[in-house]
């Protein structure tokens, strides 16, 4: 409705600047340490209550242990010789934000989908809030219909948007488009 709205950025309204530097050392410490595919020692980046809150398919997480047993080691057996690279990261205070890839070898079950020995890439974006040198939050989008979509697998059963991007469908408008 015109005129009328929510209140927004309310997270990060009291942004304490000053945190930026800390912040930055833990995220790229943390990312160093998943690239070495660290899972029994992780605790050094993430406080123990931490919350992972993943798009659908990947899931919520609360706490270290849940990430470590139903994130971290799920998907190292589904893929090997994962190498992460950020494209992007913004530090903002106890904020960070990153959006990268993955390039990995389907070696395990990923959603029902057998070994392929496939490399993929698995895209990602990741926000972050640092407080007290540990890692509390962590938003996540992965974006696992690529992932399944380069195994073969359409999750979108051929309703995906992508058809009007290659002209195989006309998109929709709404009625009255301003």
């Amino acid at each position: 409705m015109r005129g009328s709205r929510p209140e927004q950025a309310s997270l990060t309204k009291d942004t304490d600047l000053s945190q930026t530097d800390e912040t930055r050392r833990v995220i790229e410490s943390m990312v160093d340490g998943l690239n070495d595919h660290r899972i029994g020692d992780i605790g050094e980046f993430f406080a123990e209550t931490f919350r992972w809150f993943g798009n659908q398919g990947c899931g919520t997480k609360v706490g270290l242990e849940e990430f470590q047993r139903n994130w971290q080691k799920p998907f190292q057996a589904a893929f090997s010789d994962k190498v992460c690279v950020d494209e992007a990261r913004l530090y903002m205070g106890e904020w960070a934000a990153a959006f990268g890839h993955q390039t990995a070898k389907h070696t395990g079950t990923f959603m029902g989908v057998a070994p392929t020995n496939q490399t993929v890439e698995i895209r990602y974006m990741d926000f972050w809030k640092v407080q007290n040198g540990k890692i509390v939050d962590n938003w996540v989008m992965v974006d696992f219909p690529h992932v399944l979509s380069q195994l073969g697998v359409d999750v979108f059963d051929g309703e995906g948007w992508e058809a009007f991007d290659i002209h195989q469908k006309t998109p929709p408008a709404p009625a009255q488009s301003h």
